[in-house]
């Protein structure tokens, strides 16, 4: 039997999307309603020199009666005998639960080698959970986004280092290059408020009217979904409805349009926010910049109906401090003054947009990383609360899409988010990293390249 592995965890924390991810495959049906997955199913993995079987199993909820719901637990405790090691996985978005930590007991109780991952983690509400889900006692949670496929090189170290040696191939596939990672199509969601303009710029990056498009507010409601080459490179645009205030949200049908477009901005992995010149960074475009925030995206801003403009230096003045003000989280974003109806600037959006892009996916050597901390330790020594200075050891970029750096220090409960700021602030500006969400993990332990190379 092959090295078989086994995903457990609450309903609809993303078990089947992770499965779906590792296999390659759409072999398992995906939805939001808890209790999709009845029968457990098998799929076999390769994850670079690592060979595997994976069971996607049901929930594991609180049945105890001779019901359907008591039988489909039944198949995944079974599940959970059969496998060699177990993937234990928790909702980032959601948190920990009483739950979580009675399964934490169940599957130890198991006797099988656990992986702790924290699934939807590309979000800043996951931080708590990857924190909370430390004190398992299971060991360091690999955050991970099973529907993005960020965290995957974490989630197969952790594996590799639980497989048995017949699981390990002995032939090292080459990591993906720089012209593979350009072959795959851009993801561009394109997104504002009602009458912004968003159809008209689809339309106008394609050279057709692909969009409907008109005065009225509200006109698209399905997201349009256009597979498009620019430059020579392909590129998905998707164009979204309208977002308005949830307080004016009232028809079940928008209801849906908005849900539309958010799970299209959680699967981009560049934003496109089209904001009004007229009025522009109203309340809701504040929020809708801080939802692509939290969802770990890049962004670039398009200033539309430019050509109604009459002072134009002016206005991109005041628009640019205006962002370094209202949204200090995207300090550096670019920002694409444009008239969609005309066509003026827009030959400018693509190339901010790519050049996001590659910031989002930027990586950082560790030597040049602590080299950097150093200096800023140097020039701002950490707080000192309780009369006791935090101790920063070291720092490494955990991830890329959005860039994750993990810092070791003593008392990490302790930094204060001030300091965390001068560290995200400093990042930025020395590394190159403006415009784009970076996300920070503070963390206890000791410096582990100082105790020699980790299989």
């Amino acid at each position: 039997m092959p090295f078989t592995v086994a995903i457990a965890g609450r309903p609809n924390v993303g078990k089947s999307t992770l499965f779906n991810r590792l296999t390659g495959k759409r072999a398992a049906i995906v939805d939001n309603t808890p209790g999709v997955t009845r029968d457990w199913r098998e799929g076999e993995v390769r994850m670079l020199d690592l060979s595997f079987r994976v069971l996607d199993t049901a929930g594991l909820d609180d049945a105890k009666e001779n019901n359907l719901s008591a039988r489909i637990q039944q198949q995944t405790r079974a599940a959970i005998e059969k496998a060699d090691a177990l993937i234990f996985l928790i909702d980032g978005r959601a948190g920990m639960t009483p739950h979580d930590e009675d399964l934490a007991r169940l599957l130890r109780r198991a006797g099988k080698p656990i992986v702790l991952a924290v699934n939807k983690s590309d979000t800043r509400a996951s931080e708590a959970a990857i924190t909370e889900a430390a004190r398992l006692g299971l060991g360091e949670p690999v955050a991970l986004s099973a529907t993005h496929g960020t965290g995957l090189d974490e989630l197969y170290h952790a594996l590799l280092g639980i497989a048995p040696k017949d699981a390990i191939d002995n032939v090292n596939d080459e990591a993906e290059s720089d012209t593979e990672i350009a072959e795959r199509p851009l993801s561009i969601a394109i997104t504002g408020r009602p009458n912004a303009g968003k159809s008209t710029l689809l339309n106008r990056l394609l050279g057709a009217e692909r969009s409907i498009t008109g005065p009225e507010a509200g006109i698209t409601r399905d997201a349009v979904i256009t597979q498009w080459m620019w430059q020579g490179r392909r590129i998905k645009l998707v164009d979204t409805a309208g977002l308005r205030r949830k307080a004016r949200v009232d028809e079940d049908l928008e209801k849906l349009s908005v849900a539309d477009a958010l799970e299209h901005i959680n699967l981009a992995e560049v934003v496109i926010l089209v904001i009004d010149a007229g009025a522009p960074f109203e309340t809701q475009d504040l929020q809708i910049a801080d939802l692509i925030e939290q969802e770990g995206r890049a962004m670039v801003i398009a200033v539309n109906k430019w050509d109604l403009v009459e002072d134009k230096m002016r206005l991109l003045k005041t628009l640019k401090t205006r962002v370094d003000e209202l949204l200090p989280q995207w300090k550096g974003v670019p920002i694409v003054a444009l008239s969609a109806a005309s066509g003026e600037g827009v030959d400018r959006l693509m190339p901010a947009v790519v050049k996001q892009h590659e910031i989002w996916n930027k990586r950082v050597a560790t030597h040049r990383l602590n080299e950097w901390l150093q200096a800023m330790i140097e020039q701002h020594s950490p707080p000192a609360p309780k009369g006791r200075r935090i101790k920063i050891r070291y720092i490494t970029q955990a991830r890329t899409r959005p860039p994750t750096f993990a810092i070791s220090a003593s008392q990490a409960g302790e930094l204060p988010a001030d300091y965390a700021r001068y560290l995200v602030n400093g990042l930025r500006e020395h590394f190159g990293f403006a415009g784009v969400p970076i996300r920070m993990k503070v963390k206890a332990g000791e410096n582990p390249f100082a105790k020699g190379k980790r299989r």
